[in-house]
């Protein structure tokens, strides 16, 4: 898969000048696009476009350095339809625009091209598992939250917090499938996965129960989602809270999918975690949606 992604690689420094069509960089990573743009992100710290981006607009900022072609010409080579998106871009980039980097010769940023190696470690096996489960619900209190990939997420914070203990009771009545008890579901993410992009986060259960199941006074009553059958692979996990849990995402990312025949397909996104009474330990089972590369 490495090997494959630094093809990629290769594609679009190549067309770093020319439309970049992902639909043909997954085709040369032998993936899907949906996969290849989660692989991506998680690998590399940011999106597949944000990356595109950076590096066209680094190549754009030596040619406006260089003096030899019109900034309108650079706009254009590079993707922008008008100076004034070039320009726009071109600040947001590199804290400055255009017409005064080449009147001043000021100090740019440089996206460094990317290259992907495995670093062999071995000091510890990833604990999972790999199963075929029917159609599922997800049900619970949902929200339309913002991506915030490292640090907490005050949106959560706040969700979970206003969910009366009442309810919370009343749905760990109605868990009765894998994974038990209350889980954080994630779902309709943005395929960039880029930061403050939106997703619907559900505090739930996985039930074959439904809301009309539940006999519910609350006036907005609880959200479902209704899963089809698939395959998942089921991540644990247990050590220091939260370390372990973000480490864990990061360690199938950049481990897990690279060395198995699977690859992530769109779906919801399940964690089950237990803590500590003292919240300093965590116990956590990650369930993501998988199909086998073909």
């Amino acid at each position: 898969m490495l090997e494959r992604l630094n093809q990629v690689m290769e594609h679009i420094e190549g067309r770093l000048d020319a439309p970049i069509d992902v639909t043909d960089l997954a085709r040369i990573a032998v993936t899907s696009e949906y996969h290849l743009r989660r692989m991506f992100s998680a690998l590399a710290g940011m999106p597949l476009s944000e990356y595109i981006r950076r590096r066209r607009l680094t190549v754009a900022g030596a040619e406006v350095l260089s003096g030899g072609d019109s900034l309108l010409e650079i706009a254009v080579r590079y993707g922008y339809g008008s100076g004034e998106a070039f320009a726009r871009a071109f600040r947001a980039l590199h804290g400055v625009g255009p017409g005064e980097a080449r009147r001043s010769g000021a100090a740019l940023v440089s996206q460094p091209r990317l290259s992907f190696r495995l670093t062999v470690e071995g000091s510890s096996s990833m604990r999972y598992r790999v199963t075929d489960r029917p159609a599922f619900t997800v049900l619970g209190v949902k929200a339309r939250i913002p991506l915030v990939r490292s640090g907490p997420n005050q949106a959560i914070i706040d969700l979970v917090r206003g969910i009366p203990r009442q309810t919370l009771e009343r749905l760990e009545k109605l868990s009765d499938q894998e994974p038990q008890g209350i889980v954080t579901v994630c779902d309709d993410l943005d395929p960039s996965r880029a930061e403050g992009t939106e997703l619907d986060y559900y505090h739930g259960v996985i039930t074959s129960a439904t809301d009309t199941d539940t006999d519910t006074t609350e006036p907005t009553g609880l959200a479902e989602l209704a899963v089809p059958a698939g395959t998942w692979a089921v991540f644990t996990t247990s050590g220091p809270a939260p370390e372990a849990i973000q480490e864990l995402w990061r360690d199938v990312f950049t481990q897990w999918f690279p060395s198995n025949p699977y690859r992530a397909r769109p779906g919801p996104e399940i964690l089950r975690t237990r803590l500590s009474p003292d919240g300093t330990h965590a116990d956590a089972e990650l369930w993501l949606p998988v199909e086998r590369e073909s």
